[in-house]
C-alpha cells in the first residue's frame, strides 16, 4: 500500500486518496486538506475494515509524514514516509 500512495495510486478502494478531516484530533492540527486516509487490507474483512494509513503534507505523493491505525482512528502510530 505504501508504494501506492507514493505513486499516486492506483488503489483498490474509490475512498483512498480523500481528505482525512482529523475530526478525533489525535493528529497534529492542520489545515482541512492536509491528511489523506488510505486502505490497509484487513484479512477477512467484507469491506475496508478498520486498518488506514493517513499521510499528511501539501503534496500526496511526497507526504511529510504517515500515521498507521489498526482501529479505525481510536490511536495512532507514525510511520515513515
Amino acid at each position: 500500500m505504501h508504494t501506492a500512495i507514493l505513486a499516486g495510486g492506483p488503489f483498490r478502494y474509490a475512498k483512498d486518496g480523500s481528505v482525512f478531516g482529523n475530526r478525533e484530533r489525535l493528529l497534529p492540527l492542520q489545515n482541512k486538506g492536509y491528511y489523506r486516509e488510505y486502505t490497509v487490507a484487513t484479512p477477512g474483512a467484507h469491506d475496508r475494515g478498520g486498518r488506514r494509513i493517513v499521510c499528511g503534507g501539501t503534496d500526496p505523493v511526497t507526504p511529510a509524514a504517515c500515521y498507521y491505525t489498526g482501529d479505525h482512528y481510536a490511536s495512532f502510530k507514525r510511520i515513515t514516509p
